[in-house]
C-alpha cells in the first residue's frame, strides 16, 4: 500500500503540473490582444466596416495560439468581435454580463472561469483583461476573452494507469479521464446547491448526478479507499489521493486500482504458508528467501523505471514548452517589425495624401483668384498708357500719379499669389500653440472671391480674446478650408446663403463649429461621411478624400471631428481639440507673422 501510495503520489504532482502548465501558458494572451491599437479604435467607434477585420484578426490569433475562442466584449457584456463570427453559435450579440469573468474585467482585473458554453455547450477554461481607452474615464471600456479547451489534456490522461479526476470547490467532477464521469457530483447535491449552480450558469442546465462514489475506508491522513456503486468502474477498489490546485480554486483525485495490492496479500498468504512449510522442510525457507529478494529487486527495477520515465517526461514537457515559448517569442517581434513598417507607410501616404487633397483645392481656388486678378491686370494696362501719354506730354506730375496706383495694384496682386503660395506648403512635424480665429482669417480669405461673389453672410461667433489649440498650423488651416469649401458649395442654390463660425472653450477642451443653411446631410450619408472616396457631391466636384483627410488630421491632433444637421436647415460640423495656453507677445507675434506670410 505505501508503494502504490509513493507511486500515485508521483503521478498525481506530474498531472497537476501538467494541467497548470497547459493553462497557465494563455495567461497572458488576452492582455496582449487588449493592448494592440486595432482593438482599441474598433471598441472606440465599433463601426460596421471595421467588425469584420477585427473578427479575422481574433481568429488569426486563435489559430496561432491553439485556444478555442477569442471574443471582444464591449462596456455592457455584448460580444461585439468573436473568432467564430462565421459559425452557427457564433458569440455575436450574446450577452456575458452574468459570467465572472466579465465581472472581474470590468472591475479592472484579470479574469478566470471555468464551465460550459451558453452556445456551444463545450466545456472551457476562460482568461479575459480589461481593455482601455485613453479617454481619461478609469473604468475599463470592454473586455477581451480567451477560451481554452479542455479535451486535449483530458486525452493525455488516458494513457495512464491511473483515473485521473478534477473537482471544483463544490465537488462537481469538471474534467475526467472516464468519459462517464464527467459533470458528476461526488456527492449528492442538495437542492439549494443545485438552485445556485444553475443561477450562475456555469454548468448549462445539466442534472449533475451523484457520481456513486463510496468510502470504504481511511488509509491514512491523506488517502482513501473508495469504489463505485455504478459505471464502468463499479468492479474495482481504489486507493483515491487529492492535490489542491490554488491557482484555479480546483481538485485534482488519482484513482489507483488495489489490485496489485490484493495480488501482493495473496502472495503474503502463500509466502505465510511457505514458511510454515519451511519449518518442517528446512530446504524450502532458503528457496523462498531467494524468491521474494528477486521479486523485491524486481519491483524496485520497475519503480526506478517509473520514476525514470516520469521525469523523461517531465524533462520533455520543459523543453516542449520552452521551445513555443521562444517560437511565440519570435512571431510577436516579427509581428511588431511588420506593424512598425506599416505604420510608418500609412504615415507617409497620409501625408501625400493630405497635400494631393491640398492641391485639388488650390486648383478650385486658382479659378477664383484668376478672375479677380483680371481687374488690377487691364487697371494697370490703363494706367501704364495714361502715364506714357501724360509724359508724352510733359505733365509729369500726372504720370507719377498713375504709376502710384500702378505700384498699389501690383502689392494687391503679390498678396493674393501669397495666399496661394502659403496654402500649397507642407505641413510641419512639431505641433505648437496655434490661434484658432487666425487660422479661420486665413481660410476666409482664400474664398474671399467666392464669397463676395456668391453674397455669403460670414456670422463669426467666437471669444474677444485668441483662442488657442496644441497643433500644426498648416494641417488644421487644411481642415478649416476644407469645412469652409464644402459649406460654400452646399449653399451654392441658396438666394441668402449664412456661413457660422464658431469657436467657444473650456478649462480641458477648444469647440470650433462650421454651420451652413444649405440642404444638410441624409441620414444615409452621415454614416459614412468620414469614409475615403466617400461623396454626395456630382461627378467631377470631388474625389471624397476632404472629409476622410480632415478627420484623420484631427484624431492625429488628439481630437474629434463630428458632423450633423442643425435643426434650422444645413450641417454642422464640430471640431474639438485639447485647448492650450496662449504663448507670450513673441511667439504670438512670430504665429501671426507665419499665418499672414
Amino acid at each position: 500500500m505505501n508503494s502504490l501510495k509513493e507511486e500515485a503520489e508521483n503521478e498525481l504532482r506530474l498531472s497537476t503540473a501538467g494541467l497548470e502548465g497547459h493553462l497557465s501558458r494563455h495567461d497572458y494572451l488576452p492582455q496582449l490582444i487588449a493592448s494592440r491599437e486595432d482593438i482599441e479604435r474598433f471598441l472606440a467607434n465599433p463601426r460596421i466596416g471595421d467588425a469584420m477585420s477585427v473578427n479575422l484578426l481574433l481568429d488569426s490569433f486563435r489559430s496561432t495560439t491553439d485556444v478555442s475562442d477569442i471574443y471582444l466584449l464591449d462596456r455592457q457584456g455584448i460580444t461585439i468581435a468573436a473568432s467564430n463570427w462565421h459559425r452557427d453559435d457564433t458569440f455575436l450579440g450574446q450577452n456575458y454580463a452574468f459570467r465572472p469573468y466579465y465581472q472581474d474585467a470590468i472591475a479592472g482585473q484579470p479574469g478566470r472561469f471555468y464551465g460550459l458554453g451558453v452556445r456551444s455547450l463545450d466545456r472551457g477554461y476562460y482568461f479575459s483583461a480589461p481593455v482601455r481607452l485613453d479617454d481619461g474615464d478609469n473604468r475599463p471600456d470592454g473586455v477581451m476573452v480567451v477560451k481554452v479547451p479542455l479535451d486535449q489534456i483530458e486525452s493525455s490522461w488516458a494513457e495512464q494507469s491511473a483515473e485521473l479526476l478534477v473537482t471544483d470547490k463544490d465537488d462537481i467532477i469538471f474534467m475526467a479521464s472516464q468519459p462517464q464521469l464527467r459533470l458528476n457530483a461526488l456527492h449528492p447535491l442538495s437542492d439549494e446547491m443545485r438552485e445556485t449552480l444553475l443561477a450562475t450558469r456555469r454548468y448549462a442546465d445539466e442534472p449533475l448526478p451523484h457520481s456513486g462514489l463510496e468510502i470504504l475506508e481511511n488509509h491514512d491522513t491523506d488517502s482513501l479507499l473508495v469504489r463505485f456503486s455504478q459505471g464502468s468502474l463499479s468492479d474495482q477498489d481504489f486507493l483515491r489521493l487529492s492535490r489542491s490546485l490554488p491557482d484555479f480554486d480546483w481538485q485534482m483525485h488519482i484513482l489507483k486500482s488495489l489490485a496489485p495490492v490484493h495480488n501482493a496479500q495473496w502472495q503474503s498468504g502463500l509466502l505465510a504458508g511457505g514458511l510454515y512449510g519451511m519449518v518442517i522442510l528446512g530446504g524450502g525457507f532458503g528457496w523462498q528467501r531467494l524468491r521474494l529478494r528477486r521479486e523485491r529487486e524486481q519491483f524496485a527495477e520497475r519503480e526506478r523505471q517509473t520514476l525514470a520515465q516520469a521525469r523523461d517526461e517531465l524533462e520533455r514537457h520543459v523543453e516542449n514548452r520552452t521551445r513555443d515559448l521562444l517560437e511565440s517569442n519570435r512571431r510577436l517581434s516579427d509581428e511588431i517589425d511588420e506593424r512598425r513598417r506599416a505604420e510608418a507607410n500609412l504615415r507617409q501616404t497620409q501625408d501625400e495624401l493630405i497635400q494631393a487633397a491640398k492641391l485639388a483645392v488650390l486648383g478650385q481656388l486658382a479659378a477664383g483668384i484668376n478672375h479677380e486678378l483680371n481687374q488690377p491686370i487691364a487697371a494697370i494696362r490703363a494706367y501704364a498708357e495714361n502715364a506714357q501719354a501724360f509724359l508724352e506730354r510733359g505733365r509729369a506730375e500726372a504720370a507719377t500719379t498713375n504709376l502710384d496706383q500702378i505700384i498699389e495694384l501690383t502689392a494687391r496682386m503679390a498678396e493674393i499669389s501669397t495666399q496661394l503660395k502659403q496654402f500649397s506648403r507642407k505641413s510641419g512635424e512639431q505641433l505648437t500653440e496655434v490661434s484658432v480665429p487666425a487660422c479661420f482669417d486665413y481660410a476666409l480669405r482664400l474664398f474671399q472671391a467666392r464669397i463676395s461673389e456668391a453674397g455669403v453672410d460670414v456670422v463669426h461667433d467666437m471669444p474677444t480674446e485668441g483662442t488657442w489649440v496644441r497643433a500644426d498650423p498648416v494641417r488644421l488651416e487644411q481642415v478649416f478650408v476644407n469645412l469652409i469649401g464644402n459649406a460654400l458649395q452646399a449653399m451654392a442654390d441658396n438666394e441668402t446663403p449664412c456661413l457660422k463660425l464658431g469657436v467657444r472653450h473650456d478649462d480641458d477642451d477648444v469647440y470650433i463649429s462650421v454651420v451652413d443653411n444649405g440642404p444638410g446631410i441624409d441620414e444615409d450619408s452621415l454614416a459614412r461621411i468620414f469614409e475615403p472616396f466617400f461623396t454626395t457631391k456630382s461627378p467631377g466636384n470631388g474625389l471624397g478624400l476632404g472629409l476622410s483627410i480632415s478627420s484623420r488630421i484631427i484624431d492625429d491632433l488628439g481630437g474629434r471631428l463630428d458632423a450633423d444637421n442643425v435643426s434650422a436647415g444645413g450641417a454642422r460640423f464640430l471640431i474639438v481639440l485639447p485647448r492650450a495656453p496662449q504663448p507670450d507677445r513673441t511667439a504670438r507675434d512670430t504665429e501671426e507673422t507665419t499665418y499672414h506670410g
